[in-house]
């Protein structure tokens, strides 16, 4: 599914994923700030700042009371020198966990063969779906009806109802300044009401900031920890992914469609097609597997009632990536392009075994992301290993594993991950090296347009079935064309392109496309088109009589508002991206109309 939507469309779009948060790196400022143990005293650059020495003292009391230790806040202020609370917060919880083990465990120096294996052998990284990539394991989660105090006692009985304000979206302070307003035993109703109350009068600053609350409702450390742990984890989770199960079209498992060439059926696969679907012409749509609840039975519906075909990349590459496809082409007679590319993350990438740890067991990638992990987590993670020496703790290796799974790190020296090259992610999706490469195009939109593609691989196995029908070459019209996926797909089949339309919204990939199409010295007609909303049924019209028709309809509208990464806009079909389907179905339709005229 490749991208429709303009750089300042994306620009109002908050992605923090399940397929899409930019991590800025941020690299080390020339200003050295130092804390002293009663943070009063800032020094920068050697010259004294009461300004900000007092800006520093009333953070490090905020974090304080947070529950966190003096020496673990200065610590985190140190290595986040911008003033940033939020990842100071994120350093800290960081910390927390990792700096856990030493006094409460000694987890680092246990030795090896004491410990269980971390990682379960049987589950491999690429059954994390895309869209559960922000979430940590069901074990990370933590839960008020099971936890006790640090004295062993039951937790309070006002803690369940902070919580649950949490869980709708509210703040620690919000929640606790609710709570010592209304007292410990008000109802959730009249909390929210009163969270609410000061919101529309604009009182935040005076409600939240000049009347904290004194005792934090009773709270101890731990406990205040763990609330803002809590928030932290339900700010990523707001919208959050469907189950598999909750899906009115059941996605399968596994997930093959009709046969794949590494899983043998023992019957063969058989479908009926609705009579309106019987190509040609013939089309192709797809978009992410797990979208909101209902999303696959409206495109199923438009499409004329065709049931999608479910597959994840995984059996045809290094790498998960779960799509449904919803196309009227032949199923039976399949084959793969050769040679068949590499499926585990060791033969894609040999050089990463010499330094792959035996407590990391994954054998496949998750959903190659449009974005990529920032110097300042890797550099986190080689710090936490080095500290537990040749073995690290199990509670580091659980860490350093959720970060992989959710980055895609691999290993590339002793104690070092980093995230995929531009490169790598090419040869893994299919597309030939250096595609995406030189032109002007930045490594972070070479990321951006990898991540929206095709997986080619799995695409020329469905579409393999056209080379025998159009031996003499095809007509395509590629809608939301992106980076070429279903060119590449063709070419690489050896259907000869005899005239391409290709609709595509971003400058910087059809530039990449047209730089494709005369690399590889294409003998047909290339045609772009910048706006799928802006072609009519005159330009079709135009078109169908100067190519005697289309042979092939096929894309991809944007998954922006179907993904579980988008907290923001996960509207589903009515999303203002996502509803772009209905111009796919709409071109279809009258690209079917205008040649049943001409026929």
């Amino acid at each position: 599914m490749d991208d429709h939507i303009s750089d300042g469309e994306n620009a109002d779009i908050d992605w923090n994923t399940d397929d899409e948060l930019e991590i800025q790196n941020i690299g080390p400022t020339s200003c050295t700030t130092l804390v002293t143990r009663d943070a009063q005293a800032i020094i920068s650059n050697g010259e004294a700042s009461s300004s900000a020495g007092s800006s520093n003292s009333n953070l490090v009391q905020h974090f304080l009371g947070m529950g966190f230790s003096e020496k673990l806040v200065i610590q985190a202020i140190k290595e986040n020198v911008e003033g940033d609370t939020e990842s100071i917060l994120e350093t800290l919880l960081t910390h927390s966990a990792l700096d856990n083990s030493p006094e409460e465990h000694n987890s680092c120096d246990l030795s090896y063969h004491q410990q269980e294996q971390c990682v379960n052998d049987d589950e491999l990284s690429s059954d994390y779906d895309e869209s559960l990539l922000e979430e940590l394991s069901e074990s990370d989660s933590w839960s008020w009806s099971d936890s006790e105090t640090e004295n062993g006692d039951s937790v309070l009985k006002h803690e369940k109802p902070i919580s649950d304000l949490i869980s709708m979206g509210f703040t620690v302070e919000e929640a606790l300044s609710a709570m010592e307003r209304c007292g410990p035993d008000a109802p959730i109703a009249e909390l929210t009401d009163m969270i609410y109350a000061a919101q529309m009068a604009k009182a935040d600053a005076v409600f939240f900031e000049e009347e904290k609350p004194k005792n934090s409702c009773g709270l101890t450390a731990k406990q205040k920890r763990k609330l803002y742990a809590l928030e932290a984890r339900k700010k990523k989770k707001q919208k959050g992914p469907l189950t598999e199960e909750e899906e009115v079209i059941r996605l399968p498992n596994p997930m093959i469609g009709y046969g794949v060439p590494s899983e043998s059926s023992v019957t063969p696969p058989h479908r009926e097609l609705p009579a309106a679907a019987i190509g040609p012409p013939y089309f192709y749509y797809e978009n992410v597997a797990l979208a909101p609840k209902g999303v696959w039975d409206t495109i199923s519906r438009f499409l004329y009632h065709v049931q999608p075909e479910f597959v994840d990349s995984k059996y045809f590459c290094a790498a998960a990536r779960k799509r449904g496809y919803v196309h009227n082409l032949p199923i039976h007679n399949r084959f793969p392009i050769l040679p068949l590319p590499p499926r585990t993350i060791h033969d894609a990438l040999p050089l990463t075994k010499r330094w792959w740890p035996e407590w990391d067991t994954r054998v496949k990638l998750n959903c190659l992301q449009t974005v990529y992990a920032s110097a300042k987590l890797t550099d986190r993670i080689r710090k936490a290993l080095e500290k537990c020496g040749d073995y690290p703790s199990l509670e580091v290796q659980k860490y350093v594993m959720d970060q992989c799974r959710k980055w895609n790190l691999v290993w590339v020296g002793k104690n070092k991950v980093a995230p995929l090259e531009p490169d790598e992610v090419e040869m893994l999706l299919g597309f030939p090296q250096n595609h995406t490469r030189g032109g002007g195009i930045s490594r972070t939109d070479r990321y951006k347009s990898l991540g929206n593609s095709f997986q080619v691989d799995t695409v020329a196995y469905h579409l393999s079935v056209l080379k025998d029908l159009y031996p003499n070459g095809i007509n395509v019209l590629s809608l939301f064309s992106g980076i070429g996926g279903a060119e590449v797909a063709l070419h690489r089949l050896k259907i000869p392109l005899k005239n391409v339309v290709s609709v595509e919204i971003s400058e910087a990939n059809r530039d990449i496309v047209r730089s494709w199409w005369e690399q590889t010295r294409q003998t047909g007609n290339l045609v772009h088109l910048s706006d799928v909303t802006q072609l009519d049924g005159g330009q079709l019209e135009q078109f169908i009589k100067s190519f005697g028709g289309f042979d092939l309809i096929i894309g991809g509208s944007p998954c922006n508002n179907l993904t579980g990464s988008n907290r923001v806009s996960r509207d589903g079909l009515e999303g203002e991206h996502s509803s772009l389907f209905f111009n796919y179905f709409d071109i279809l339709n009258m690209v079917k109309d205008i040649m049943k005229v001409k026929n």
